[in-house]
C-alpha cells in the first residue's frame, strides 16, 4: 500500500468506527501530553519523538508492532511524512499521515443532527481537538450560527451545501479560549453579529447587542430563539432558548460542572453572578435539553455522540454543585477549585474583542489544546493524581 496522507475528518472516521489502527504521535513529550488525539472508544496511541527516529532509528521502529495500520501525526507534516518514509523503507505496509499536522485535527468540525425528523433542523459542530461545541440552527433557507470557531470557511461552505442564507452568528460571550468566527462569518456574509453588552461594549466589535427576553426568529417563523442572560462565567454570558426545547448554554451549563468564574481575574464577584445564575437556572424546565458549549470529556456524549442531555439529568450528575444554597459556600466551592488559567487566553480575549489582531501562524498557535473552562476540571484532575499516587505508595 505504501505511504499515503489522510485528513483529520478520516482519523476521526477511523476512531469513531473503531478501526484497528495505531496512531503514532512523534511530536516532542512536552507537546504531546499538552494535547494529544482523543476518541470516544479506546484506541492504541504511541509517542515517540521524531528525533528518536532520526537518532536511534532502528530502536524506534523496533518498538512498533508488525503488521498494524500506523496512522502518524505531527506539528505541522513533515516530521510525519519523514517518519512515515522510515517505516516505508523498514517494510512496513499501511502507513499514513496526518495532512497538515496536528493543527487540522485542532480546527476539525464534525457536524450532528440533534433533533432528526423535526420540520427545523438544530446542529451541534463537534470539535474534538478542543473538547468544544458550536451550533448552526437552519429553517427556510436560513441559518444562525451559534458560537463558531475560526474555522469560517467550514460553516460557510456547510451553509453552502444546506443553500442557506447566514443571517445571524450569536456569541455566548466574549470567548477566551479560542478565537471566535462570528466577526468574520459577519463580514463575509452581511450576517449579524450578536454579543451582549456585558462582554462586548468595550470591544471594536461592530455587533448589535442582545436583549434579555427577546426573541429571535427567521424571515418566514420558524422555530424561536429566547434569550436568556446567564452572566457568571463572564458578566456577557448568555443563553438561548431553541423552540422551547433545547438550551444552548455556552459556558454556563455543562453537563459536568459549570462554567468557572476567575478567568477575567473577578472570581468572587462573578462567582456571585454565577451562583444567582445557577439559582435561576434551577427554575427552567427539566426537559430542556441542554447543548453546552465545551465538554470534559467523551463519556459525557450519547450513544449518537452528541453531547446533549435534559437539565433534569444535569443537575443530578451535578448535584454537588447545585445544592450549594448560600452565597458563602458557592465562593468556597469556587476558591477550592481555582486553578491558574492558560497565559494564552488573556491574548485570545483581545483577538475577540478585535483589540489585537494575531497572523495565523499565531492564531494556531493560541487556538491550540483543550479548553480549561469547567470549574471542577483541575480539582477532579488532581484528586485523579492523588488517588493514583496513594495507590502507587501501596
Amino acid at each position: 500500500m505504501g505511504v499515503f496522507t489522510y485528513q483529520a475528518i478520516d482519523l476521526f472516521n477511523w476512531l469513531t468506527h473503531r478501526e484497528d489502527i495505531l496512531v503514532l504521535d512523534v511530536r516532542n513529550n512536552k507537546d504531546f501530553k499538552r494535547f494529544h488525539i482523543e476518541s470516544p472508544y479506546p484506541f492504541e496511541m504511541m509517542n515517540i519523538s521524531y528525533y528518536d527516529f532520526m537518532e536511534i532509528e532502528d530502536a524506534s521502529v523496533a518498538r512498533l508492532p508488525r503488521g498494524r495500520k500506523i496512522r502518524i501525526v505531527c506539528a505541522k507534516e513533515g516530521s510525519a511524512k519523514y517518519v512515515a518514509d522510515i517505516l516505508d523503507n523498514h517494510g512496513f505496509a499501511d502507513v499514513g499521515y496526518l495532512a497538515g499536522g496536528i493543527k487540522t485535527w485542532g480546527n476539525l468540525l464534525v457536524p450532528k443532527l440533534v433533533n432528526p425528523g423535526m420540520k427545523y433542523e438544530l446542529y451541534q459542530f463537534i470539535r474534538p481537538g478542543k473538547a468544544s461545541l458550536s451550533y448552526g440552527l437552519i429553517a427556510d433557507g436560513e441559518i444562525m450560527f451559534f458560537d463558531p470557531s475560526r474555522a469560517v470557511d467550514f460553516y460557510l461552505e456547510f451553509a453552502r451545501k444546506k443553500g442557506c442564507r447566514v443571517i445571524k452568528t450569536f456569541e455566548t460571550h466574549l470567548q477566551a479560549d479560542y478565537i471566535a468566527g462570528s466577526r468574520e462569518i459577519a463580514a463575509k456574509t452581511g450576517a449579524d453579529f450578536l454579543g451582549n453588552d456585558g462582554d462586548f461594549k468595550d470591544s471594536k466589535n461592530d455587533y448589535t447587542p442582545l436583549n434579555d427576553g427577546e426573541i429571535h426568529t427567521f424571515s418566514n417563523g420558524g422555530p424561536e430563539v429566547r434569550v436568556l442572560f446567564t452572566p457568571g462565567h463572564t458578566p456577557g454570558s448568555t443563553s438561548f432558548i431553541v423552540d422551547k426545547k433545547y438550551i444552548i448554554s455556552g459556558d454556563m451549563v455543562f453537563i459536568t460542572s459549570i462554567g468557572r468564574p476567575d478567568l477575567g481575574g473577578k472570581a468572587v464577584e462573578w462567582a456571585a453572578m454565577l451562583f444567582n445564575s445557577m439559582k435561576m437556572v434551577k427554575t427552567l424546565n427539566e426537559s430542556l435539553h441542554v447543548l453546552p458549549g465545551h465538554y470534559m470529556n467523551w463519556e459525557e456524549a450519547n450513544d449518537d455522540l452528541i453531547f446533549t442531555m435534559p437539565l433534569g439529568q444535569v443537575k443530578k450528575r451535578n448535584k454537588d454543585i447545585y445544592c450549594i444554597d448560600t452565597l458563602e459556600d458557592f465562593i468556597d466551592f469556587i476558591k477550592d477549585n481555582m486553578r491558574p488559567q492558560p497565559e494564552e487566553y488573556a491574548l485570545i480575549r483581545k483577538a475577540n474583542a478585535n483589540l489585537e489582531q494575531f497572523d495565523a501562524d499565531k492564531q494556531e498557535e493560541l487556538d491550540l489544546g483543550k479548553n480549561e473552562c469547567a470549574a471542577t476540571a483541575y480539582a477532579a484532575a488532581q484528586k485523579k493524581k492523588e488517588a493514583e499516587k496513594a495507590q502507587a505508595s501501596t
